[in-house]
């Protein structure tokens, strides 16, 4: 959100909508349209009285041990407000990662932020994540969907053992899996739309979130429904036949 001002107030209007019925969180980026869609999250949420679970994260180029607490301090004047629930370094790269930590930790006894996390990291990224910071539990937000599932090979599994959730983006592989024909036959078969299928199997794993971006009244309205849809052991089947898990380990993907 927050790149083009033709969409703003449709966009502000979807984010609305969704937090009036109950969407529990917002996840978001200062990279997103540089600032404006922290904007909008802001325009959001000073409209009601309940606060969502607010995700936000810093550009690796900014992520050094001074750099990380300047971009957070401008994602909270963005967002409206005085603490940010998971701040994520964005992905790898620039800044040490010793540096990143060490302000995330500052950030955390000041009570700018509530927990830290990570995202678009592999296994062995996290591995050396870990090394920093033993208590790592935020997150890693990663591109894993039905049409892209490397990280159950190793990733996933490893942070499953250490109770650390995967936020799972772009649920919908940018829409691609809402053209898939045999999605839409189960879909079809089970009485949901593409959409709901796929959001339904990431929720039906343990340890995962996952963030469809919805940008329109219909397509929240739509998401939503997915928290309906009833996998049963023969849809999972064919979702795997259709979608066969990775047999050996994968290059992390990003989009």
């Amino acid at each position: 959100m927050g790149e083009s001002g033709r969409r703003r107030a449709a966009e502000l209007d979807a984010l609305i909508y969704g937090l009036e019925h109950g969407y529990p969180m917002i996840d978001t980026a200062e990279m997103y349209g540089e600032g404006e869609a922290e904007e909008i999250v802001g325009e959001a949420i000073a409209t009601l009285d309940r606060r969502p679970y607010i995700v936000s994260k810093v550009y690796p180029h900014n992520a050094t041990r001074s750099g990380t607490v300047a971009a957070c301090e401008r994602s909270l004047k963005r967002l409206g407000v005085e603490r940010i629930d998971l701040y994520l370094l964005h992905w790898r790269g620039g800044a040490r990662l010793e540096e990143t930590f060490e302000a995330f930790d500052r950030l955390r006894q000041t009570g700018k932020i509530a927990d830290f996390g990570v995202s678009n990291f592999d296994r062995s990224d996290m591995e050396a994540a870990a090394r920093l910071d033993h208590g790592l539990t935020g997150s890693n937000q990663v591109l894993y969907c039905l049409s892209r599932r490397g990280p159950e090979f190793d990733l996933l599994p490893w942070m499953r053992e250490r109770s650390i959730p995967l936020m799972a983006y772009s649920p919908l592989d940018q829409g691609r899996l809402l053209r898939n024909a045999s999605l839409k036959a189960i879909a079809n078969d089970v009485g949901c739309t593409t959409a709901q299928l796929a959001i339904a199997w990431l929720l039906a794993q343990p340890g995962i979130v996952t963030i469809p971006k919805s940008s329109s009244r219909e397509r929240v309205k739509e998401n939503l429904g997915a928290l309906e849809v009833n996998l049963s052991p023969d849809v999972l089947a064919a979702l795997d036949a259709a979608f066969p898990p990775p047999k050996g380990k994968q290059a992390l993907e990003m989009l």
